[in-house]
């Protein structure tokens, strides 16, 4: 049995939506069987998943399939989490976030500084 990649991420509960996933897998951000994969792509159990978000990978292995989202303890049996423990680091963190330069008294960021600050976390982001 096979199943499009972005429903079983959705019901793996790997992302919220299956919209997200779908996005996801058309920026390039999920491989499987280290090969960039579409949303429409065909799964199947034993498959080995990567998926990048921000700053952090995580490698899945497919061990069952699912249409429909389940409860998130039931949804972790669908896969095996490969990704090597990373110690936390502060510092490392911190720096990985937007630096935000904003004078003192400027208040909220205006719409167009907010576009700004979308487009280059998207662009930062893998």
């Amino acid at each position: 049995m096979k199943l499009r990649l972005d429903k079983w991420l959705f019901a793996a509960r790997i992302f919220k939506t299956r919209t997200q996933a779908t996005h996801a897998c058309s920026l390039g951000r999920v491989q499987v069987n280290g090969q960039v994969a579409k949303a429409h792509r065909a799964v199947s159990p034993e498959d080995q998943l990567e998926v990048r978000r921000r700053h952090t990978v995580q490698i899945l292995r497919v061990r069952e399939l699912q249409d429909k989202p389940l409860p998130k303890i039931e949804a972790q049996k669908l896969y095996e989490d490969l990704t090597p423990e990373q110690p936390r680091d502060p510092i490392s963190r911190a720096m990985k976030e937007v630096p935000v330069a904003r004078e003192k008294g400027r208040g909220r960021p205006s719409k167009r500084e907010r576009r700004q600050l979308e487009r280059w976390e998207e662009d930062d982001s893998w």
